[in-house]
């Protein structure tokens, strides 16, 4: 049986329904029927412009607690890298290069294997039950580690909380998506992305301050439960999003959302949003197993062009963003200053940390206002700037440890070219962070809801890939390609990013998440994205 004649195409509002959710359902698409328009262009109703309304502070209230996955994300991002430098034998024996490299990516594979499935989790289950669930993992992975005394239960609780991490790093940017309007949506993802740095922040001040305490890092692992439990408790008390709500036929409850969202009570504006969103999630997949409607989601991801030419903006955004080799610099930092000679890496690594987060600020600032494509295409370059210079300070750093080896390690006589090694990887950091290091996690408005969930596991597992790939290997290259050789590598992937974005990646700021869905049915549609972009915004300004 075909995909088309496995879904049949009713409201949301049908005989499947029941009680109030249909009552109100049928109310609203009468009602609208006779009183909207729809932009076959754009996808959009054309009058009723909810995102003019005032936004209720009810939704940055929502946006902070989802983003403290964020938050965990980022401080295990960071806690790794001081403590790598201060286990010292704490796990029955002294680290080598292997084992760094092992317990990095253990938490790589786990988010990979996690991303993957927390797509079709958040579809199944809802959004705010995985991200409860998510937390769970996190609690018992630092649990793991915690109590660690070797190197492979190390490995193992990075692994378990890695599955949390990754699940976290998909539902928290779509909870956040799906829940904000339009005009600040880029924006209020970009809070998750400032969580996530924070949390990195933090972990490095943290370390910085354990780095010389017995045994400090287990208590550097350990403050990650906090947040972890926080969420977890608060998030059981959470609404779930009105486009999931709509889906599942919960009409009423998705109308009630929508009324704390926007600060209003006003039912015929409401009604004209919820009118637009059953008519995008107007199908339903009656008489089928969970195998056959995964498949014909699978499936539809894949034969619909609007849908795969989304998936391939998502995967080339997150594979760019990996691929840059920022999780290198992150989970190494401190092993790479204490390499370059500085005496408290982790300390100099707080530098690093406190950049990107003060440039992800200033990514909150533009997204919404320059736009994705316009950021990314802007930034990129610098990234790639940074890390020839990266290269080109390694090269003589080297070279003046061939010539004068005592000098070199003289820990109170930095070398210049150290201090170039900083600068060149904070510049590297500050375009990184305005740039590609938030536009992919916008990936949840590429997709329709009824591929959203595993388009954005798909991407998300890429990253997660991506992060495996560069964890794994980072210290190897370092060894056998030399420093320079290993950032000359990743400026010329950054360099590829940029023809990826020019060619491939079109302008979504400003536009409804059906809009966009609707603008790649013809193609990639770089000049028409400008010019809906511009006007969208035009529009909010009048």
């Amino acid at each position: 049986m075909s995909l088309d004649k496995n879904r049949q195409i009713t409201t949301s509002g049908s005989a499947s329904s029941s009680g109030s959710s249909a009552d109100e359902a049928t109310h609203i698409m009468r009602g609208m029927s006779s009183t909207s328009t729809r932009d076959e262009t754009t996808g959009s109703i054309s009058e009723g412009n909810l995102e003019a309304e005032k936004i209720s502070p009810f939704v940055f209230v929502l946006v902070a607690l989802a983003s403290i996955s964020g938050f965990l994300f980022g401080y295990d991002t960071g806690y790794v890298s001081g403590a790598l430098v201060v286990i010292k034998e704490d796990l029955g024996r002294a680290l080598s290069n292997g084992d760094k490299e092992l317990i990095t990516a253990s938490t790589s594979l786990g988010a990979l294997l996690g991303g993957v499935i927390a797509g079709a989790l958040c579809d199944f289950f809802g959004r705010k039950w995985v991200i409860t669930f998510a937390n769970i993992l996190f609690l018992v992975g630092a649990a793991i580690q915690c109590g660690a005394h070797t190197v492979w239960t190390m490995i193992g609780g990075r692994f378990v909380m890695g599955w949390g991490v990754g699940i976290a790093s998909l539902c928290a940017p779509l909870y956040i998506s799906e829940l904000a309007p339009t005009r600040i949506r880029g924006r209020l993802v970009v809070l998750n992305v400032l969580a996530i740095t924070g949390g990195q922040l933090v972990a490095y001040g943290i370390g910085a301050g354990m780095a010389h305490v017995h045994q400090g890092w287990r208590i550097l692992v350990g403050l990650s439960m906090v947040p972890a439990f926080v969420q977890m408790v608060i998030f059981v008390f959470m609404p779930e999003t009105p486009r999931y709500l709509v889906r599942k036929d919960k009409i009423a409850e998705a109308k009630k959302v929508l009324a704390k969202t926007y600060a209003t009570n006003d039912d015929a504006m409401l009604d004209r949003k919820l009118h637009e969103l059953m008519l995008h999630n107007a199908y339903k997949e009656s008489g089928l197993t969970t195998v056959q409607r995964a498949k014909n989601t699978m499936k539809e991801l894949y034969m619909v062009p609007s849908n795969l030419r989304a998936l391939i903006i998502a995967c080339g955004l997150q594979g760019i963003q990996q691929f840059c080799g920022f999780n290198s610099l992150m989970y190494f930092s401190a092993t790479i200053f204490e390499v370059v000679g500085f005496d408290n890496a982790t300390a100099v690594s707080i530098i690093v940390a406190g950049t990107n987060f003060v440039f992800t600020i200033v990514a909150f600032m533009v997204i919404d206002r320059i736009g994705r494509r316009r950021i990314l295409l802007g930034t990129i370059w610098g990234m790639s700037l940074g890390l020839v210079v990266n290269a080109i300070a390694f090269h003589f750093l080297d070279k003046q440890k061939e010539q004068n080896p005592n000098h070199a390690l003289d820990k109170e006589h930095i070398s210049g070219w150290a201090y170039v090694v900083l600068v060149a990887q904070l510049v590297y950091v500050a375009f990184y962070a305005t740039g590609i290091g938030n536009v992919p996690w916008q990936q949840s408005e590429l997709f329709p809801i009824s591929v959203r969930g595993v388009g954005t596991g798909m991407a998300t597992a890429t990253n997660w890939a991506g992060s495996l790939i560069v964890s794994s290997t980072f210290l190897t290259m370092l060894e056998n390609i030399t420093p320079t050789g290993t950032f000359s590598f990743y400026a010329g992937l950054c360099a590829l990013g940029e023809v990826f974005v020019w060619f491939l990646y079109p302008e979504t700021s400003g536009m409804d998440l059906e809009q966009i869905q609707q603008l790649l049915t013809g193609g990639f549609n770089i000049k028409e994205s400008m010019r809906l972009s511009d006007e969208a915004k035009r529009g909010y300004k009048k």
